[in-house]
């Protein structure tokens, strides 16, 4: 399977380039992540639960980055066991372009390889789970770099001090005629 895309993220390229660092960040983008650990600066362990089609399996396996080159990308490797469900081993190449100073496009070069009960699925299925879960992902790490949204300001309390809020003016001039 390969996937190669491009996404524009909302946050500057030393943002999105600390986050796709940060296993914090990374585990709650992850799609199904329980647990993503640093063992090194280069290196993390994960645990995650796919679905795919008919089949359920819990990951473990582990990370590595290489050909570092901050903040611009690096090359990420892992492989991973699900069990009798299969395993999966692959690696991207991912690379940040600023867009203006508030923007930046990531773009990813996925090469994996499947087997097991997994590869017994086939490609179309593979294909359109894997580009879910890196929709979600991407939709997720966006949303996690976003800037909050300021909340809006609470409604008037007038219901509350026991006042009825004001009538809408068209029904109080129907009103007013019907009277009249």
């Amino acid at each position: 399977m390969q996937m190669n895309e491009v996404q524009r993220v909302p946050a500057s390229r030393d943002k999105v380039w600390a986050a796709l660092n940060d296993p914090l960040v990374l585990q709650s983008c992850i799609p199904g992540c329980q647990s993503l650990e640093m063992t090194s600066p280069t290196e993390m362990t994960a645990a995650v639960i796919v679905k795919v089609g008919p089949v359920k399996a819990n990951f473990t396996g582990k990370v590595t980055l290489s050909d570092l080159d901050p903040p611009n990308g690096y090359r990420i490797s892992g492989e991973g066991s699900g069990g009798v469900a299969g395993f999966a081993k692959g690696g991207a190449t991912v690379t940040l372009q600023a867009d203006g100073p508030d923007a930046t496009n990531l773009q990813y070069v996925v090469d994996a390889q499947i087997g097991g009960k997994l590869a017994q699925l086939g490609a179309r299925l593979i294909d359109s789970t894997a580009k879910k879960l890196a929709g979600e992902f991407f939709q997720n790490f966006a949303n996690a770099l976003s800037p909050p949204v300021p909340e809006s300001p609470a409604p008037e309390a007038s219901a509350a001090e026991g006042t009825e809020a004001p009538a809408d003016p068209e029904k109080k001039s129907w009103l007013k005629r019907l009277i009249s």
